[in-house]
């Protein structure tokens, strides 16, 4: 299809009197990796909220495939293909591996309580699919060894592969990854590196990501949106917005800026993955 997938146009939220989102626009095409850098408290995961229907915006407008997303109501935006993970973990610590995952097949279901209680007919065959694309996305994301495991006992790493996993289970067209590798390490990171292009390349799906690990963000990125202050700084090729003047200044102070290029970068990766 032509035009972007998901479309900000002007969007600003407020709360009071302070304005967290301040008139940012950007775009994401399909099977894209966009992902949003900037300091803390930039408005990233207040700009995540409004695109997944958390909060309402105060003013512009969010459009999937053109439809205004103002006129959803928010428990249908993963009907309009909207999958997400959370900064903190949100899984359900007392079940395991396999039901975290069923639950994000559940807005599938369409089955009636009564139909559901007798598990006849519709209802076998809705958990019979719910179960089959829960053990696709186990198997894509190498966790098999892990499918019986109660969530609460895996390691933080596992967990985010899970929430992961419930997010891919929603069958996303775009999926917002809110800063799915912090706490983990080296071996952890370059999985799930390699697990955000697989979403790209082999499931089609585009993503919008969240993440303070440039290295990450520079690798895998198509394109890199800079926020400060709730407002853009730049928006562009990674190289390109990782030299930005501005994006070094947010960071790091604006004497930073008048380093020596390659001092600045080494810097400037130390200091958003440390």
């Amino acid at each position: 299809m032509s035009g972007p997938l998901l479309e900000l146009e002007n969007v600003s939220k407020s709360f009071g009197g302070l304005r967290a989102v301040d008139n940012v626009s950007l775009t994401v095409n399909d099977r894209e990796i966009v992902s949003i850098i900037g300091p803390n408290g930039a408005g990233k995961t207040t700009l995540f909220n409004l695109i997944s229907g958390v909060l309402p915006v105060t003013s512009g407008s969010i459009r999937m495939r053109g439809q205004d997303m103002a006129r959803v109501a928010p428990h249908n935006y993963v009907r309009m293909g909207i999958g997400r993970t959370f900064q903190n973990l949100a899984l359900f610590k007392h079940g395991t591996v396999v039901d975290n995952i069923l639950v994000g097949q559940h807005w599938r279901l369409k089955s009636s309580v009564v139909e559901a209680v007798l598990h006849f007919g519709r209802p076998r065959r809705e958990e019979v699919l719910a179960r089959k694309r829960s053990e696709q996305i186990i198997e894509f994301l190498e966790i098999e060894h892990i499918r019986d495991k109660v969530v609460g006992t895996l390691s933080y790493g596992q967990q985010k592969r899970v929430e992961l996993g419930r997010a891919l289970a929603t069958d996303p067209k775009v999926i917002l990854l809110d800063e799915i590798v912090a706490g983990m390490n080296q071996e952890e990171t370059e999985d799930i590196a390699r697990f955000i292009l697989d979403i790209r390349d082999e499931l089609g799906i585009a993503v919008l990501l969240i993440e303070h690990d440039m290295h990450l963000v520079m690798d895998i990125s198509d394109r890199v949106h800079a926020l400060n202050f709730g407002s853009t700084i730049t928006e562009g090729l990674p190289d390109e917005v990782q030299k930005h003047p501005g994006v070094i200044a947010a960071y790091l102070g604006s004497k930073s800026a008048d380093r020596d290029k390659r001092t600045t970068r080494t810097a400037m990766v130390g200091e958003l993955t440390a």
